[in-house]
């Protein structure tokens, strides 16, 4: 086996591809950008070699840094992960003109199947079903508008050597197609080194269903099984399953099957996920075949028991599979929720800066649950707008869908997350969200239901009265223990009352509240509520039983109350006296500063270029300026018809949120 492999990538895969490794006795190398100098990975790995400044195409994809790291070091093999250079044909070519293994398929595999171009051509000539598209090379935007008429509207504007949600772009009209085709290949190349573009129709109504495959150097393969990826923002997957609710075991072997043919058909070896879109008769169809680990592999691992990476590297070795098809049965239901530093309240923009307090649930495995968590980030760890904003992949393994379903609220409940946006309430929407739990979603689902974005979940009032129940007994609390503290309570000890009024959500309850030595009895109009928890003030996390059931609270000190996160809801939460509730009833509500006349940089990022000057004239979705973050190109158009009174920004200027781009008259 091999003594020392390096690892040609950062993050949370680095980290995961480390922890298989040091299970299995090999050393491990890790690099770095100069943004990831006190990375995660770094400081887990054996050796770490630093090659270069914080842009991955100076560091992570310039190929001959990554082998004069492999050379300063001596390892024997190199796991890309995914991303950057892991389907890169002429990185596994130098490794292998080098002497060095590398753990994924041979480079004409990657030739073959890792572009997406040539793969569809290879899929149209074995007979596979495929979605409609222009498989050559794009020259420039009139040609990409041209092909996407001729196609027909809508179309997915795609990079061939892309991956991730990279380089994607959905086009309904021919302005769309231009300004697309020219995103797409700025961010293909930013991405991967590559800018070529390919089109294809874009249906409208699919689910997004994958099958894994794994094939050693012998002839042999096996498939293991299928995720559902329907979840999916910008074409960027956000919640991933295994099994799929949607899939009858025919199909299933059918699409393992054909799967595994293709693979064969290019002599395939290592882990390897081929991608269809299903429609809603079960019929599907062939998008792409990803050469190498997908993000989502951990609920694949979940399901089988088998560790993929492991079997990577067992194959790059030259080992045998050991593993055969009747082995691969589905052992209960996985959900991946991917944890992005990004704000859900301002329109999913990427966000940046230092993790106050990062502290996921505790991992565990049992026979009937199961909590895991790659991750690539710690707290006091630093989000760059370098690299993809993914922070972790918070895992939940239970014998059915709906209890990984619930595991997996729970778990989201109690990860804590401090310093910079996240997404994780906008993940708890979606997992109590009907469409979802009753397995009926496709790729349009967040398209359809958050058509303008996502301004936090309605709390039932059910479950506004549970959380007032649980506030009114954490404020009783620390009430008491402030009296304590200032020294006022003696023989006479000062009234903490037990009438309060809770107000949360526009809703508004009376509460009478009555404690002893083991918790709370509190009435709501009539109804009464037990609350049981060894909660303290100060503590981040509350985790609560109300009438037995349990209630996990992200709680934050507010004047007179609490700031909570539940679910999809983040909200304060207002503890008065009935007094003090009638004065609060009394107080003007604050009104926002008029921004109305400002381009707002809406994320910390940089300007790549701006479209107007001063005093030209602008018309409703006119396009004013480009700003990159994390990879992607974000245009920002006119809201309405105006003239520009003064631009405060050029390209090439890095911007926080809120600074002011430009003003108009």
């Amino acid at each position: 086996m091999f003594k020392k492999i390096l690892i040609a990538n950062r993050g949370e895969i680095a980290c995961r591809v480390i922890k298989t490794a040091r299970k299995m006795g090999i050393q491990t190398v890790a690099i770095y950008s100069d943004a990831d100098r006190n990375a995660l990975h770094v400081k887990m790995a054996d050796e770490a070699v630093h090659i270069g400044p914080a842009p991955a195409n100076q560091s992570y994809i310039v190929i001959d840094k990554v082998m004069d790291a492999i050379k300063q070091t001596g390892a024997e093999a190199v796991h890309p992960g995914y991303g950057f250079l892991s389907e890169n044909a002429k990185f596994a070519e130098a490794l292998e003109q080098a002497g060095v293994a590398f753990i994924g398929p041979p480079k004409g595999a990657i030739e073959k199947m890792g572009d997406k171009i040539t793969s569809k051509k290879i899929a149209q000539e074995a007979e596979v079903s495929t979605v409609p598209g222009y498989m050559g090379l794009i020259e420039d935007a009139d040609e990409a508008v041209k092909i996407s008429s001729e196609i027909g509207y809508p179309v997915m504007i795609k990079a061939s050597a892309g991956g991730g949600g990279k380089g994607m772009r959905i086009a309904w009209n021919d302005q769309e197609a231009r300004e697309g085709f020219q995103s797409s290949k700025n961010e293909a190349a930013n991405s991967f080194g590559d800018d070529r573009i390919f089109i294809e129709k874009f249906v409208t109504q699919p689910r997004h269903i994958e099958i894994q495959v794994l094939c050693d150097q012998h002839g042999n393969g096996v498939f293991l099984h299928e995720r559902e990826c329907s979840i999916q923002r910008r074409n960027q997957k956000v919640i991933e399953e295994a099994p799929s609710p949607f899939l009858d075991a025919a199909t299933r072997k059918a699409m393992g099957e054909q799967s595994l043919a293709l693979a064969h058909a290019v002599g395939y070896a290592s882990a390897g996920t081929v991608e269809f879109i299903v429609d809603g008769e079960k019929n599907f169809y062939f998008l792409e075949m990803n050469t190498r680990l997908q993000v989502e592999h951990p609920v694949t691992e979940l399901i089988t028991g088998v560790d993929l990476v492991e079997q990577m590297i067992r194959v790059a070795y030259g080992e045998t599979l050991q593993i055969a098809q009747d082995d691969l049965t589905i052992n209960g239901w996985a959900m991946e929720s991917r944890l992005y530093a990004e704000d859900p309240y301002r329109g999913f923009l990427p966000s940046i800066g230092r993790l106050t307090r990062y502290r996921p649930p505790a991992e565990e495995a049992s026979p009937k649950r199961a909590v895991r968590n790659d991750t690539g980030v710690y707290e006091g760890g630093e989000i760059s707008m370098y690299y993809d904003p993914m922070i972790a992949k918070l895992c939940t393994w239970a014998p059915t869908r709906d209890e990984a379903i619930e595991e997996m609220r729970i778990a989201l409940d109690s990860f804590e997350v401090e310093g910079i946006g996240h997404n994780i309430p906008f993940l708890s929407a979606v997992y109590d969200h009907e469409k979802f739990t009753s397995g009926n979603m496709t790729t349009a689902f967040i398209e359809e239901e958050y058509p303008d974005g996502f301004d936090g979940v309605a709390l039932p009032d059910e479950d506004l009265k549970r959380i007032a129940a649980a506030a009114a007994a954490m404020y009783r609390v620390s009430e008491i223990r402030r009296s304590r503290i200032s020294g006022r309570m003696d023989n006479h000890e000062r009234h903490v009352g037990s009438d309060w009024v809770v107000r949360l959500q526009d809703q508004s309850y009376e509460i009478v509240i009555g404690a002893d030595k083991d918790g709370a009895t509190i009435d709501i109009n009539g109804d009464t509520y037990r609350v049981e928890s060894d909660w303290t003030p100060g503590q981040p996390l509350a985790k609560l039983t109300v009438d037995g059931a349990p209630l996990v609270l992200k709680v934050g000190k507010l004047p007179g109350g609490f700031r909570v996160r539940y679910r999809g809801a983040d909200m304060p939460v207002n503890v008065y006296t009935p007094r003090q509730a009638e004065l609060a009833a009394l107080m003007p509500e604050k009104v926002a500063a008029d921004t109305s006349k400002m381009l707002l940089c809406p994320m910390p990022g940089l300007i790549v270029s701006v479209n107007v000057s001063e005093g030209d004239e602008v018309q409703e979705g006119q396009a004013l300026c480009t700003v990159e973050a994390m990879k992607m190109e974000n245009i920002l158009r006119a809201e309405r018809k105006g003239v520009v009174k003064k631009i405060n920004a050029s390209a090439g200027d890095s911007l926080a949120v809120d600074d002011v781009i430009m003003e108009f008259e």
